[in-house]
């Protein structure tokens, strides 16, 4: 019985082996592998966003006292990057990306506005999302914050 089963297993294999078309290659479509290959191509074409800092400290402020200052960066890419949302940790932080796409080379700014909420030390973080390989970047606002009606530090007599 096992014969049989060896028997027909093995006319079955070269039936299908003998109906195989040996010839695949006569199939491929020239323009598919044209497209395909430019969209390999620009795939490889990304946006690069390259800040000159990425942490940006204010100092010593006094509470409620604004502050703004703007994350320069470049994009050192092949690509045109677009900033697609900004965001930050807290409402007292508010970040205003640019609009526009920055072409390849060009250098744009990310303007934080701070209204100097909190007290003593703070960090703000800012998300910034684009259409980078990585997606997004992160940068940070710190200050030390005086409170309003602090009194003096040090001996009293």
């Amino acid at each position: 019985m096992k014969r049989v089963f060896l028997v027909f297993g093995l006319i079955g294999a070269l039936a299908i082996v003998s109906c195989k078309d040996n010839n695949a290659t006569a199939k491929i479509n020239t323009e598919n592998v044209a497209v395909a290959a430019e969209r390999d191509e620009a795939a490889k074409q990304v946006p690069v966003m390259e800040f000159v800092e990425s942490e940006h400290d204010f100092g010593t402020i006094n509470q409620g006292e604004a502050q703004e200052t703007a994350f320069v960066f470049t994009n050192t890419g092949n690509a045109p990057l677009i900033i697609t949302d900004a965001t930050s940790s807290c409402g007292c932080t508010v970040p205003n990306p640019p609009k526009e796409p920055i072409a390849p080379g060009e250098t744009g700014e990310l303007v934080v506005k701070f209204n100097g909420s909190g007290q003593n030390q703070v960090t703000k973080t800012i998300t910034v999302k684009a259409n980078t390989e990585k997606g997004s970047e992160l940068l940070r606002i710190k200050a030390f914050v005086t409170p309003k009606n602090a009194a003096a530090v040090g001996p009293t007599k």
